[in-house]
Parts: C-alpha cells; sequence; structure tokens
C-alpha cells in the first residue's frame, strides 16, 4: 500500500523563526515568570526545537536578555509617543503618561511590572537581564527630568524632585496594581502627580 509521506513546513527565515521564540518568551515568562519556564517550554510555544532556539540564543539567560531588551524599547517608544508632542505643555504630557499607565495596567492584562519581575528573578547586577531592566527605570527618571525641566518656573533642583517623586507614583502605580487591584490605591495616582507637578 502506498502511503504519503507528510507535508514538510517551509522553513521560516532566522528572523522570523527569533521574533516567534521572542513572542512566546515574552508571554509565558511575563505570565508565568521567567525561572518557572523553561526554555523547552518556550520553543514548544513558538514551534521550534530548543536545538533551533539555542542556536539563535546561546542560553537561557541571553534569551531573557534579549527579551528584556526587545519589552524596554516597545515600552521606551510607547513612553515617547505619549510625551514627546513639543505643542502640548509638559504638564499635559506628564499627565498622559499617567493615563495611559491606567490603561495598560487593567486587571485582565496586568500581572505587574516586567522590569521589576526581572530585577527581582535576576538580582545579580551584572547579568545582562538586571541591566537592561535597571536602564529603563533609570530611562523614565531620566525622561520625567526632562519633562519636569520644561514646567514654567522650575529651576533644577525644583525638577529634579519633581521627577523623583513622579518616579515613585510610577512605581508605586505599579506595585499596588499588582497587589491591591486597579481599585486600590493605585487609581489615586493621577491625582498624586497632578498634586507633585502643581506643587510650587
Amino acid at each position: 500500500m502506498f502511503i504519503d509521506s507528510p507535508p514538510t513546513r517551509a522553513r521560516r527565515p532566522a528572523a522570523e523563526t527569533r521574533q516567534a521564540i521572542l513572542d512566546a518568551a515574552e508571554n509565558l515568562f511575563y505570565w508565568h515568570g521567567i525561572t518557572a519556564t523553561g526554555v523547552d517550554r518556550v520553543a514548544a510555544a513558538a514551534g521550534v526545537g530548543p536545538t533551533t532556539l539555542y542556536r539563535l540564543f546561546r542560553s537561557k539567560d541571553a534569551l531573557v536578555a534579549a527579551y528584556v531588551d526587545r519589552y524596554a524599547a516597545g515600552y521606551r517608544d510607547w513612553i515617547e509617543s505619549l510625551t514627546a508632542d513639543g505643542s502640548r505643555p509638559a504638564r499635559d504630557r506628564i499627565l498622559a503618561l499617567f493615563d495611559g499607565l491606567v490603561t495598560v495596567t487593567g486587571p485582565d492584562a496586568f500581572r505587574g511590572c516586567p522590569f521589576l519581575m526581572v530585577l527581582a528573578e535576576y538580582p545579580e547586577p551584572t547579568s545582562a537581564a538586571h541591566a537592561s531592566a535597571q536602564a529603563v527605570k533609570a530611562w523614565v527618571r531620566a525622561r520625567l527630568r526632562e519633562l519636569a525641566l520644561e514646567l514654567p518656573d522650575r529651576d533644577v533642583a525644583t525638577a529634579e524632585a519633581i521627577s523623583d517623586r513622579l518616579a515613585l507614583v510610577v512605581e508605586g502605580l505599579y506595585a499596588s496594581t499588582a497587589a491591591l487591584g486597579t481599585e486600590g490605591p493605585a487609581r489615586s495616582a493621577r491625582a498624586l502627580a497632578i498634586l507633585i507637578v502643581d506643587a510650587s
């Protein structure tokens, strides 16, 4: 009896395969944790074999670092899209960031800040994942400082104080939402940002 051979799947380009692996890693690492998610599970979710994954990422740590780098790039672009319009007052752009944070920390789409999770799971400052996550937090603080410097009648010292307080509100919003939900203290984040920005 003649038996047809199974159809062969077209091989994906390396860039497309890498994208599929990172998509799978992002979903699994964020929702299930990095340590709890093995490389085999990521490979299976991406539709590739572990050998293929290791050909593109030499280790799990390298995969985690690439995941953080890609997430960080998207996060920076998102914040820039909310705050870059120089035709709007700096106050409005700062508050636009907090409005945006509310939209992305809903109950069905938010488990916690991915960068804080990475810092918790990779506490060693020498690890690439830790360094990338820490760099994102520093970048947000610097971006808030830039915006605070554009506020009327604010000197450098005042702007730095404002940006540090706003950065604390951002981190508090993330932590409170993860722990107590959107109806907890996080719902006051925008109002608190207004108090900080408008304080003389």
